[in-house]
């Protein structure tokens, strides 16, 4: 039961903080006058793949923290997820393009840190990652050509 009590912790603390952060952050008119790359999803898109995305975020973050509370993969977690958090106010609510770039950048870099840091003892946190990292290779190449664009 505890075991579970933890599992939904986390799934709160993350699912909750980043839908929280998402909603106070909407695109907003600023986001639909920029010029976009013929690449830029549509907008309902980012809901549900964050949302997916946050979910599995979680689950990895609780089976690391249950290994290893204060390991150094567990540091890793907790610094991609305020990259993560820092975002969007960097994005969508200071519109400042040029530093959620650097943001995103380093981002994925503790991402790609944490699948490495993880592999080797519990190759399923690393492949919980796997879909987050491409989504963020992906965001960044957006954020990049949309600040190239504007």
């Amino acid at each position: 039961m505890k075991k579970y009590l933890s599992l939904l912790l986390f799934l709160v603390m993350v699912l909750g903080g980043g839908l929280l952060i998402g909603y106070a952050t909407l695109p907003g008119a600023w986001y639909a006058s920029l010029v976009k790359p013929p690449f830029n999803p549509p907008n309902w898109v980012f809901g549900p793949a964050w949302t997916l995305l946050y979910v599995l975020i979680a689950i990895a973050g609780w089976r690391t923290w249950r290994r290893e509370p204060t390991g150094a993969a567990m540091k890793v977690w907790g610094v991609q997820l305020i990259l993560n958090f820092a975002w969007s106010p960097t994005f969508f609510g200071a519109k400042m393009m040029g530093p959620a770039l650097v943001v995103i950048v380093c981002l994925l870099a503790s991402i790609v840190l944490f699948i490495a840091s993880v592999w080797n003892r519990d190759r399923l946190s690393g492949w919980l990652f796997a879909p987050y990292a491409a989504w963020v290779a992906f965001a960044t190449v957006l954020n990049a050509s949309l600040l190239g664009l504007n």
